[in-house]
C-alpha cells in the first residue's frame, strides 16, 4: 500500500524541503524507462532518480563510468514522459563535470532542455564546488552526493563503507555544509555510518537521502531493480528486497515456452 502526501500534485524542490521541515520521510527510487517510471510514479514516491546506475542494471557494465551524456538523456526522456507527480533528478555522468565547470554547465543545460527533467545530481563536495556553482547560476537545481561516490570507484578501490575514520567524517560534514551553503536542494549520503548520517541530517537544513546510511536520513533511495529482486547478484547489507520478480518472470516465460511447444498457445479464443 502506498502512503504519501496526496495533497502534493507535483513534487518540487520546495515541497521536498517542506517535508524535512515537518519530519516526513522522503522516498526515492531509480527508474530508467517509460514503463517502470510510470509504475514508480503512480505508487507515490517523491523523487525519481535517473541514475548512472543504468550503466550497471540496463547495460551490464561493471561500473557506472562507461555511460554517456547521450545515453543519460535517452533514459531521462523515457522517464519524464511517464511521470506526472514525482521530481525527476538526472545524474551527470562521469567525465561531464569533473575539472571543467563550463562543460558541467553545458551538460546540465543539455539534460534539462532535451529531457525535461527537473534537476541534476553530481558527486563530490569541495572538489566540484565550481561546477555546482556554475550550474546553479543558470537556475538548474542540484542534488549533491557524498560518502561512497561510485564514479570514483577506481580511486577508492572498493565499495566498502566510507567516512569511518575521523578525518574523512569531518570532511564529509564540511562538504555537506558547503553543498547547502552554495545552494544544493538536497544531498545523497551513500554507505556511511548511521551516526554520521544523523550528524549530517541535523547539521544541514537541506534534506539528506540515504542509501546504506542508516535510518537517520530524511529520506531513502534504492535501485529499483534491486528492490524488486530483478537483479539477483547484488545483495548488499543495506538492501531490503521487496519482491522476487526474477523468479516470477522466469516462471512466466518458462510457462509461455511450454505452451508454445505443446501447441496450446495460441488457443482458438486467442486467434482471429
Amino acid at each position: 500500500m502506498s502512503v504519501h502526501s496526496s495533497d502534493i500534485k507535483r513534487v518540487t524542490t520546495h515541497s521536498i524541503q517542506e517535508m524535512k521541515g515537518r519530519g516526513e520521510k522522503i522516498t526515492c527510487l531509480t527508474a530508467y524507462d517509460y514503463s517502470m517510471a510510470g509504475i514508480v510514479d503512480a505508487a507515490g514516491v517523491e523523487l525519481i532518480l535517473v541514475g548512472d546506475s543504468a550503466s550497471n542494471v540496463m547495460a551490464g557494465h561493471e561500473t557506472t563510468l562507461p555511460i554517456t551524456v547521450d545515453q543519460m538523456i535517452y533514459h531521462a526522456q523515457s522517464v519524464v514522459r511517464a511521470v506526472k507527480r514525482a521530481l525527476v533528478v538526472v545524474d551527470l555522468p562521469f567525465g561531464s563535470y569533473q575539472g571543467n565547470s563550463r562543460e558541467a554547465l553545458n551538460t546540465a543545460i543539455r539534460i534539462m532542455k532535451e529531457s525535461g527533467a527537473h534537476a541534476v545530481k553530481l558527486e563530490g563536495g569541495l572538489e566540484v564546488k565550481e561546477s555546482i556553482t556554475r550550474i546553479l547560476s543558470a537556475g538548474v537545481p542540484v542534488m549533491g552526493h557524498l560518502g561512497l561516490t561510485p564514479q570514483s570507484i577506481y580511486k577508492f578501490g572498493t565499495y566498502t563503507v566510507r567516512a569511518k575514520e575521523e578525518a574523512e567524517a569531518q570532511k564529509l560534514l564540511e562538504d555537506a555544509a558547503l553543498l547547502e551553503e552554495i545552494g544544493c536542494f538536497s544531498v545523497v549520503l551513500e554507505k556511511i555510518p548511521s551516526k554520521l548520517t544523523q550528524q549530517v541530517s541535523a547539521s544541514v537544513q537541506i534534506p539528506t537521502i540515504g542509501i546504506g546510511a542508516g535510518p537517520h536520513a530524511d529520506g531513502q533511495i534504492l535501485v529499483l531493480h534491486d528492490l524488486l529482486g530483478i537483479n539477483k547478484t547484488f545483495k548488499p547489507r543495506f538492501l531490503r528486497q521487496y519482491a522476487d520478480l526474477n523468479g516470477i518472470m522466469h516462471e512466466a516465460i518458462s510457462h509461455y515456452i511450454g505452451d508454445v511447444k505443446s501447441n496450446s498457445f495460441p488457443s482458438e479464443k486467442e486467434s482471429y
